[in-house]
């Protein structure tokens, strides 16, 4: 066994550890020159770039329900802090200074949480959703992407009714590891957030349309057995398609999935290697 980092030697170490990425991540901030969007519209912008729907209460193998009846709760406390953002041009998004801390004083409660790869639970679990949800449409825009992060290596849970390809994820913590977008266009972006009963509800929109679009595909999906181990593997590629030809301008792969699938395994066509 390797020797254990600082932040692994005891709980108070970690609190430390934590401290530390927060106050490095401000201090980074602080002096980075970088205009964070702020401004906010209740007024949608007139073109819609892309919209999707995220189911709220999803079966995913044997979480607990009352993990996502809470991350319900924490979803709605979280969507009105970014629903009307402006992303003028130059400005770059960041979630987690819209957001803020997800503490329970301010009314979250313990939600699914992932952590060393496994699901876990923490206040104010859920908001990967969100930023899965927020990435998903910036990938269908000319939005650039600054700071992403993905639970890289694991397949935590098995498909139920899957609307976007497996790898499009996000991962984040507070507030150390955020989801952050730059507009380098001539545009002005809007997110439009919000939850119902079933769904948080989202569109990316603009004060005008963009030159191109956009479709995600993911391909060459499998499952491998290596060494005794299963993991799913595939490829999701971004192709940039001109409107009103038709034609593809750009085919270009955003990510390679080669992860170990952590849920039974039994029932999956695996092909060995």
């Amino acid at each position: 066994m390797g020797r254990k980092l600082f932040c692994e030697i005891s709980p108070l170490t970690y609190k430390i550890s934590v401290m530390k990425c927060r106050m490095m991540r401000d201090i980074k901030d602080l002096f980075s020159g970088c205009d964070f969007a702020s401004e906010k519209s209740d007024e949608p912008l007139p073109v819609l770039i892309y919209g999707h729907n995220s189911l709220i209460r999803r079966r995913l193998g044997n979480v607990d329900m009352r993990l996502q009846e809470n991350k319900a709760v924490n979803l709605s406390i979280a969507a009105p802090k970014v629903n009307g953002i402006l992303i003028e041009p130059g400005e770059t998004f960041s979630f987690w200074r819209l957001v803020g801390n997800t503490t329970e004083r301010d009314g979250y409660r313990e939600g699914l949480t992932i952590a060393k790869g496994m699901p876990s639970s923490g206040t104010g679990g859920g908001m990967c959703q969100f930023t899965n949800l927020l990435h998903w449409m910036v990938l269908h825009s000319e939005l650039t992407i600054t700071e992403h992060h993905h639970h890289d290596g694991v397949d935590l849970f098995p498909d139920f009714n899957r609307q976007i390809p497996f790898g499009t994820g996000t991962s984040i913590v507070y507030n150390y590891l955020d989801y952050r977008v730059r507009n380098d266009t001539d545009r002005t972006y809007q997110f439009i957030v919000r939850c119902d009963k079933e769904y948080l509800r989202g569109e990316l929109r603009a004060d005008k349309p963009q030159k191109y679009k956009y479709h995600i595909k993911a391909e060459n999906e499998y499952f491998s057995r290596e060494n005794g181990i299963v993991y799913r593997n595939g490829e999701i590629y971004r192709r940039t398609v001109d409107p009103i030809s038709g034609e593809i301008i750009k085919n270009e792969i955003i990510k390679k999935n080669h992860a170990e699938v952590k849920y039974d395994t039994r029932g999956l066509v695996t092909v060995e290697k």
